[in-house]
């Protein structure tokens, strides 16, 4: 892997047409949002600061600006607690802002990128990879180099192929 000259937060800024994020984990519970998290699982209503984060100004940003952000979530049935609060509150939220998410549920079929890691993709040419500990937290981001950007491409159109539109799938399994 390689740094890129720009960080995470630079090509969120940066990108002139897609980022694509691969979500493959059932807990981002460290990794931000925490607060939110902990009052959903109280059973409280979404805290204000929840509701107007930063990333809505980046997604509307974005999507007012003609960007396409998208992402998909490999998901398995039942539904982990974090990710009943990550697609309940985060992704109903988000999509207000223009962001489209897909569900790749392997409840009743195989995973077709089980060796994918979780990744954002800028424009089809750059790629940061995700590292997260085994309790859900974030620990950085890696910058793919160049000839392997391919095998991510790969990634998400497998992961597209599979998957479903989340409104699509939460009409169905959502809570």
């Amino acid at each position: 892997m390689t740094t890129s000259s720009k960080s995470l937060g630079d090509w969120f800024k940066d990108f002139e047409r897609e980022a694509f994020r691969l979500e493959t984990l059932d807990d981002y519970s460290k990794s931000g949002g925490v607060d939110a998290y902990h009052q959903f699982l109280a059973g409280k209503p979404q805290p204000e600061e929840f509701k107007t984060a930063d990333w809505i100004n980046t997604v509307s940003n974005a999507t007012r600006a003609g960007k396409r952000m998208y992402r998909v979530h490999v998901v398995t049935r039942p539904l982990t607690d974090y990710l009943r609060f990550e697609l309940g509150w985060g992704y109903l939220r988000n999509m207000t802002a223009g962001e489209e998410f897909f569900i790749l549920d392997i409840t009743e079929q195989a995973n077709p990128i089980p060796d994918a890691p979780d990744f954002w993709m800028f424009d089809q040419h750059m790629v940061g990879a995700m590292s997260y500990d085994g309790e859900g937290k974030y620990l950085g981001t890696e910058f793919v180099r160049e000839g392997q950007v391919s095998e991510f491409l790969a990634y998400r159109e497998a992961a597209l192929a599979a998957a479903v539109p989340f409104p699509e799938w939460w009409a169905q399994y959502g809570e």
